[in-house]
């Protein structure tokens, strides 16, 4: 698919959650966070081992004023999700997903 055509298919689908599948077959699912003349910005969920490793870091049921006390385990700033950005010439194709 040409670049201005993915362009406008990737800016109808601002902030919805997609499944993008590059000329590589790399796959990747997310939500449109953002396009530009290059890229796609897509808001990527973490999941798995990055949610376990950033846990290692403060055990839950750890009280310290230093991590969100009195809420023992809650790191400040902890993200869900992590920024993927793909260039749009790379892009073969875009398709919604419902969100679960």
């Amino acid at each position: 698919m040409k670049h201005p055509e993915m362009h406008e298919i990737c800016k109808k689908h601002m902030y919805r959650y997609v499944i993008v599948t590059m000329t590589n077959g790399a796959v990747y699912d997310g939500i449109v966070e953002n396009v530009d003349d290059d890229n796609l910005y897509l808001a990527v969920p973490l999941g798995g081992m990055d949610q376990e490793q950033m846990r290692a870091f403060l055990p839950y049921g750890y009280p310290s004023p230093f991590y969100g006390y009195p809420y023992p385990g809650y790191i400040y700033g902890r993200r869900r999700f992590a920024r993927q950005v793909l260039p749009l010439a790379g892009l073969l194709a875009l398709s919604l997903l419902p969100y679960y």
